[in-house]
């Protein structure tokens, strides 16, 4: 009988130490401490990142770790942090830790199927900043809900998808650059069953049940994997002088080529190899997936590493991250923080791998930037520390000398 494959979670991108203003470990992949009984699930945030453990929650920042007890969920951003437990849902301020939470909300008992996850709560959803809770039309039965930096989509039971708030940038999928107040269905997909959704900063993304992979909003850095301006003149400028800063993964675009700065609508994007997609999620300005037969493909802005490629490049195509592939590792799961990407993978058999066995929760909790790029804070005030009781207040440490 075949030895029990390992899995393990990996980061790209942005570390908690470079938000502290140290210096980052690299662009390369880097292995997630598992913890005790590994790791199950991540919410990452700018500067620090909550991860589940098999002793429960735990926050994650430079050179601190601190046990949320008595905690399910974690909602972050770096003004507030949301948790959720068996019968309330709490939120605290960002270096105001001590003293009573700046909003809770008392949750119904135990349902059976269990209450979807975080950001949704019963009669609407949570925010990790003012409002903390907004209410949802009572026709809306929403199975999944993801964040963007202005705007939300829900995921409904029948697999419609609903978006709303800042409209800007066409991350709405609506056809226009208004703005919506409530929840409107994006007709482009009616017909069309979802099974995922995720938000980025200004764009947004779905799932076909068939694993086709929709996407539409901002595509400034080439987060929707459609061509855009500038990183076409940039590999032209980089192949003209042979910048080695500047990698040939990508030939320079044709003159008279088609740029697309916002794509209202959703459209319908061919992956290479027409690959099937099984999960995505969105940083600020990136987008990864991982496909049905295991691979991560990336793509988007990459000035941190965040792609995964061991470089700094950012690209409006996707590519497969290679390492994964090298090590024989199947991606299972990826999320991705504003400027991070998370991915759970299954290590090779045999393989002698530090971590404990885990588990990848895999689509069990939306996939969102809940971070725009305009909120990031300076160097330097990435202090969070926190430790909940079974409902009991947050605790704040010594701040790291």
């Amino acid at each position: 009988m075949a030895a029990p494959r390992r899995r393990s979670w990996f980061v790209f991108g942005f570390s908690p130490e470079e938000a502290a203003g140290e210096p980052g470990p690299g662009s390369g992949p880097r292995r997630l401490e598992p913890g005790p009984g590994g790791i199950r699930r991540v919410w990452p945030a700018w500067s620090y990142v909550v991860v589940e453990t098999g002793a429960g929650l735990e926050l994650r920042s430079a050179g601190l770790r601190r046990r949320l007890r008595g905690w399910a969920e974690a909602l972050p951003s770096e003004t507030h942090l949301v948790l959720r437990g068996a019968a309330v849902a709490r939120a605290w301020p960002r270096g105001r830790l001590r003293g009573p939470p700046a909003w809770s909300r008392t949750l119904p008992g135990p349902r059976r199927p269990p209450a979807p996850p975080l950001p949704l709560l019963p009669g609407g959803f949570a925010r990790p900043r003012p409002p903390f809770f907004t209410p949802l039309p009572a026709g809306l039965r929403a199975r999944r809900l993801a964040l963007g930096h202005e705007h939300a989509l829900a995921l409904a039971t029948g697999g419609q998808v609903y978006a709303w708030g800042g409209g800007r940038h066409g991350q709405l999928g609506h056809g226009t650059l208004e703005s919506e107040q409530q929840p409107r269905l994006v007709e482009a997909l009616a017909g069309v069953g979802m099974a995922a959704v995720a938000a980025g900063g200004w764009h947004s993304a779905s799932v076909s049940e068939a694993g086709d992979l929709y996407m539409w909003g901002w595509n400034e850095s080439g987060q929707l994997a459609l061509p855009t301006k500038a990183l076409a003149e940039e590999r032209a400028q980089g192949a003209g002088q042979g910048d080695p800063e500047m990698p040939l993964r990508e030939p320079p675009v044709a003159e008279d080529a088609a740029f697309i700065s916002i794509q209202a609508f959703p459209a319908l994007l061919d992956l290479p190899q027409e690959l099937e997609v099984g999960t995505v999620s969105c940083g600020s300005r990136h987008t990864a997936v991982v496909t049905r037969g295991g691979e991560l493909y990336t793509w988007g802005w990459g000035k941190y590493g965040q792609l995964g490629h061991g470089d700094n490049a950012s690209s409006d195509r996707p590519h497969r991250v290679e390492h994964l592939v090298a090590e024989g590792l199947w991606a299972e799961e990826v999320v991705c923080g504003p400027w991070t990407t998370y991915v759970c993978v299954l290590e090779p058999p045999g393989s002698r791998s530090p971590s404990p066995p885990q588990l990848c929760s895999h689509q069990d909790y939306p996939h969102t930037a809940i971070e725009g790029a305009r909120e990031i804070p300076k160097p330097g005030t990435a202090e969070l520390d926190s430790g909940p009781g079974a409902g009991q207040q947050l605790h704040e440490p010594q701040s790291p000398t």
